[in-house]
């Protein structure tokens, strides 16, 4: 339960077939303290700030636990931050972490807020061109943090669990919906009870109950 690598990349212009497109997702790891403020780290950026970054997903956290998969199957050495994501932690997966909880991250306090979607940028990066469809069916997808109190953080600090949701949806759990289950309306209408989901999550899951009212008339 450790915050085992620290990532950051400012946004670079990269070619994605005939498209130029500016994107954060190739981070690197840094070594010693970062500052950890509202909606970024210190010396981290998003190249698309409408899906990427600000208060909701502020932080992008991968499971360590998840890279012996990925570079078994992608056939090649993947370092810590490969996934575009800030904080690579080991014991907490999807399937151990809820929408609302609350985590100690240094002198920092931070909140679950929602998975990670993964995009087609994941895909360039690898030159996979179904990669992100992968990370979606495989569940190991990431989630986010929103940052409650800032402060410092720095690779090798302990990961500490504060407060536990008291409704208890994993991140897994909010994955199902999403993409499996999409029609499991009590599921979403408990997810929807978590104050603490994201705002583009709610307004995407309020959209499908009212497009299924509409359905039965």
């Amino acid at each position: 339960m450790q915050l085992v690598s620290l990532n950051i990349a400012m946004p670079a212009v990269v070619t994605y077939g005939a498209q130029s497109v500016e994107t954060g997702i190739y981070k690197e790891a840094v070594n010693g303290p970062l500052r950890l403020g509202r909606e970024q780290l210190e010396g981290d950026g998003q190249g698309d700030r409408v899906h990427h970054g600000g208060p909701d997903k502020a932080i992008c956290v991968y499971a360590a636990d998840h890279y012996p998969y990925w570079r078994d199957q992608l056939g090649k050495e993947l370092p810590y931050g490969a996934f575009g994501e800030n904080f690579t932690v080991t014991g907490w997966t999807e399937n151990q972490v809820h929408i609302g909880d609350i985590f100690a991250v240094g002198s920092a306090k931070v909140q679950v807020t929602q998975p990670r979607q993964p995009c087609y940028k994941l895909a360039a990066k690898h030159e996979v061109k179904d990669l992100a469809l992968q990370v979606q069916d495989t569940g190991y997808t990431g989630y986010y943090f929103r940052v409650i109190e800032e402060g410092t953080v720095e690779a090798g600090q302990a990961v500490q669990l504060l407060e536990r949701h008291p409704l208890g949806i994993s991140v897994a759990e909010a994955n199902r919906l999403q993409y499996r289950d999409k029609r499991d309306y009590e599921g979403i209408r408990r997810l929807l009870e978590v104050e603490a989901l994201s705002d583009s999550w709610r307004e995407s899951f309020e959209k499908r109950l009212d497009a299924a009212q509409e359905e039965q008339g």
